[in-house]
């Protein structure tokens, strides 16, 4: 059953999102609202995470390492000057779109083997992650203005 390598994937991906959100949290701390609302982002991911243990232990978790590579792309030290902020955040949003994406695929194996308990669980990732995406999609949008056009 291949599952247990998505069921991998999702769960270090959200520990791995947890672990940049609060990385660019601490990185841009004197945005109140990024260092704050990265903080509460994590939290959700760990605990998303950790709603996916008994999961991952009923159908034999494959720890792939897709997340840390993506991780390590996106995130080379945190960043300084007038981008820093864009930047940071647009990584995480490709981070937590990957998170998205999996989530879906879950679900639908999920639906496939009729395992109502993995549904929620996954309804209740995707509802939160949608939020994560709309949170940080529209926080680049309030920083690229001036990342982008005042800053020099």
């Amino acid at each position: 059953m291949q599952l247990a390598h998505y069921l991998g994937l999702l769960h270090r991906a959200q520990d791995t999102l947890a672990d940049a959100l609060l990385e660019v949290g601490n990185a841009h701390a004197d945005e109140a609202d990024i260092a704050q609302l990265c903080e509460q982002q994590a939290e959700l991911c760990r605990a998303r995470a950790a709603a996916l243990k008994p999961f991952a232990d009923r159908y034999s978790e494959e720890a792939p390492d897709e997340p840390e590579r993506l991780h390590s792309q996106l995130f080379r030290g945190t960043r300084n000057g007038g981008l820093a902020v864009l930047r940071d955040l647009q990584d995480l949003y490709l981070m937590a779109a990957e998170c998205d994406l999996c989530w879906t695929l879950v679900g639908q194996a999920a639906q496939g083997l009729r395992d109502r308990e993995l549904a929620e669980v996954v309804e209740q990732g995707e509802a939160e992650t949608a939020i994560q995406l709309l949170w940080l999609r529209g926080r680049m949008k309030q920083a690229a203005p001036q990342a982008l056009v005042v800053a020099g």
